[in-house]
């Protein structure tokens, strides 16, 4: 069934649209004040060679379409791509295979060693979840792939427009922040506040951005989506009670954007708001979006995590993390 764009009075209605836009629960401007767009151009086009690795990043080779377990297992694929597998259920969230994270393919390539799982890897999916339109999150030729076998599409209000293009597909559940939808039993999801942006071209806010909260079979995991810090971490803590496992971004961070992307510490302090009894750091090596080394985020976030008590685990590409039973917490990423 193909898409019909979501009611645009709906949109509108939100309380979350405001002067033609979907807007942050805080102010949230792009750069700080004393920053000129001149120079955040100038040094995107200055990238020092540590944004990318130096060699081919190390994986591991997990049957994804062999895996059965009572237990969430979550297998990460670079960046913010993941799949959860529980009970024969299989949840993917924002999947980027196509090698590229740009408008064009020949830009924002994929590290060597980060694209060693292909659509093909992937078992037919119960739920698709994206959380939000940027191209490093909602990539139309791997949705062109992986959509026929999709049974079920969540999204953020207004992102469904963005899969007309990409075929025959399940019509998306578009949810608002604070939305909550029981799937079946024992599975249920949730819209939450993030602190970010949408757009895919030059206008942005059309559509909304989110993080979401996953409770599957007893066990609660946040799914953060891209967010700079902010209060609304604690808020949605609170409301949920206990999170068993915190996926929160952790990369392409910069002084010039301080606001929509949180630095390490910042993840660190957000795992501790939520409550989250073990942080899983994502949105590192696969893409070099920002100036920093391409491994300065795992280094700071575990120093951090270590110095504040916070349980973590950083698997490699591909290595299952097994929720209440395997965290890997190798530090592969010195090379």
């Amino acid at each position: 069934m193909f898409y019909k764009p979501a009611n645009k009075e709906r949109l509108q209605q939100s309380h979350n649209f405001r002067d033609g836009a979907f807007q942050n629960l805080t102010l949230t401007p792009m750069k700080p004040e004393g920053v000129s767009y001149y120079r955040m151009i100038k040094d995107a086009l200055n990238k020092p060679e540590e944004v990318r690795p130096p060699v081919m990043l190390p994986s591991v080779r997990t049957d994804l379409k062999a895996v059965h377990s009572a237990k969430p297992v979550i297998t990460w694929f670079g960046h913010s791509s993941y799949l959860i597998q529980i009970n024969s259920m299989n949840i993917m969230v924002d999947p980027v295979f196509s090698g590229s994270a740009a408008p064009f393919s020949f830009m924002v390539k994929a590290f060597p060693g980060a694209d060693v799982y292909t659509v093909a890897d992937m078992p037919p999916i119960d739920i698709l979840i994206i959380t939000h339109n940027h191209y490093d999150h909602l990539d139309k030729k791997t949705l062109r792939q992986l959509l026929p076998s999709v049974k079920a599409v969540y999204t953020p209000l207004g992102v469904g427009s963005d899969l007309q293009v990409c075929g025959s597909h399940p019509v998306p559940v578009e949810m608002d922040w604070w939305d909550d939808v029981e799937i079946m039993p024992e599975v249920s999801l949730g819209a939450r506040p993030a602190r970010h942006f949408s757009g895919r071209g030059l206008k942005r806010g059309g559509s909304l951005w989110a993080s979401f909260l996953l409770n599957v079979y007893g066990y609660t995991i946040y799914l953060g989506g891209d967010s700079g810090y902010d209060t609304h971490f604690k808020a949605i803590g609170k409301a949920a009670g206990s999170i068993d496992l915190a996926i929160l971004e952790c990369g392409q961070y910069n002084d010039h954007w301080p606001f929509i992307h949180m630095k390490p510490e910042e993840t660190v302090q957000a795992a501790i708001d939520l409550g989250a009894k073990v942080l899983m750091p994502v949105h590192w090596a696969k893409f070099a979006l920002a100036t920093h080394a391409w491994n300065e985020p795992p280094i700071r976030v575990t120093k951090y995590a270590a110095e504040r008590g916070v349980a973590i685990t950083t698997p490699m590409i591909g290595e299952p993390v097994i929720v209440g039973e395997s965290y890997p917490q190798q530090q592969w990423w010195y090379l």
